[in-house]
């Protein structure tokens, strides 16, 4: 069974023009990005933003792919399940920051430098290069555990 999952690196920039990168708490606790499964009628590029608006408040305006994350897992009814998961770089342009408390534990803003050592330290491994990509999208260079 393939399941296919979209969200995104959202971020945005301050009334100072100072950069922003958004991050989740997810219910495990873990540092990660907005994601969800993608609905029947859906592009990949609706799921992921229906997804950060449904799990941060935040509506956002794709900028750019960044890249796929590939897995398996094994689903206690369905078996093994390959998994899909889009990810895009996304400019925040309207909404609050609320946290969906079904899904998630918190979000919040962070400058870049934070945001990367925030996934390093407390992220999915997989995460790395996604959000190292989108940082390289936005200008930003970012190496090992800074």
């Amino acid at each position: 069974m393939k399941e296919i999952s979209a969200g995104g690196v959202v971020y945005r920039r301050t009334e100072n023009h100072e950069l922003q990168i958004q991050l989740i708490q997810d219910r495990y606790g873990k540092v990660s990005l907005p994601k969800g499964k993608m609905e029947p009628g859906e592009t990949v590029e609706q799921t992921a933003l229906r997804e950060i608006e449904e799990e941060t408040g935040m509506r956002g305006v794709i900028k750019a792919p960044i890249d796929q994350i590939k897995y398996r897992y094994h689903h206690e009814t369905k078996g093994m399940v390959d998994k899909e998961v889009h990810y895009y770089l996304v400019e925040a342009v309207d909404g609050s920051l609320q946290a969906q408390v079904e899904e998630i534990r918190g979000v919040d803003w962070f400058t870049p430098q934070e945001a990367w050592r925030r996934q390093r330290k407390f992220g999915y491994d997989n995460n790395d290069r996604i959000l190292a990509g989108a940082l390289k999208l936005l200008g930003v260079e970012v190496t090992g555990n800074d």
